[in-house]
Formats: structure tokens, sequence, C-alpha cells
């Protein structure tokens, strides 16, 4: 977001940016985007994207719902200045955002059930020795 809003970078020229600062397979991926757009074969930034990032997202222990907001914010509507990107970027955050406090409940009641059950299976393995 911030190099749109400050460097007023093109996406391709943020997907290099973003490259080098980013491990693999996000490197890659990322790096893919850029030199797909700068060959210039008449793609949209849109399909080149959706196309590499889907690939990349496969081999991660990611939910579809999850893989669906990271990549909705190229998605929908045509975007041709930064505000409008930035807004797709911001709207795509937020639902991440409420994905990753939906999996942080989830996980803490589920760590609560296993505490139960743990002492539960306890109790009962006392019961069954005595």
């Amino acid at each position: 977001m911030s190099e749109i809003q400050y460097s007023k970078a093109t996406l391709p020229e943020c997907c290099k940016r973003i490259s080098e600062r980013q491990k693999e397979p996000f490197r890659s991926c990322f790096l893919d985007v850029y030199h797909a757009m700068r060959a210039n074969s008449g793609e949209s930034f849109q399909k080149v994207f959706l196309l590499n990032m889907e690939g990349c997202l496969k081999t991660l222990p990611i939910t579809s719902e999850d893989r669906e907001h990271f990549l909705s914010f190229v998605s929908g509507e045509s975007f041709e200045d930064g505000r409008m990107q930035l807004r797709a970027i911001e709207r795509s955050c937020e639902l991440l955002r409420l994905s990753i406090q939906n999996a942080e409940k989830e996980n803490k009641e589920k760590c609560r059930l296993a505490v139960g059950l743990g002492a539960m299976s306890g109790l009962l393995l006392v019961v069954i020795l005595i």
C-alpha cells in the first residue's frame, strides 16, 4: 500500500519491490508477475497476478476462503488510479484481518477444549486404574 500511496509506483513495480523483501515462494511469484507485465504480452495485470498467485498459494496450508480474500483486490472492478487500487487493497486486508481474528478465536476455544479433554481423560484413567 505504501508503494502505491507514497512512491506512486505502478502495480508491476510494486510486485518487483515486494519480491526483493520476500522469501520463497512469494519472491518468485511476485517477480514472475513483474516480468510478465514487462513483457507486455497484452494480458491485464489482474489476469497475470491471479494466474501466478493462485499457483503460489496452492502449496500453502490456507483455506480457500483466505485465498479468495488475498486475491480479491485484483478481481472485480477495474482500477486505473492509485486511490482505487488502495481501496481495493484495504478491503482485501480487512477481510484477511477478520479471517485472522476468527481463526484466533476458534484456536482459543479449541485449546480450552483440549485442556478439558486432557483432564477428563486423566480422571478416567485414574478411575479405571483404581
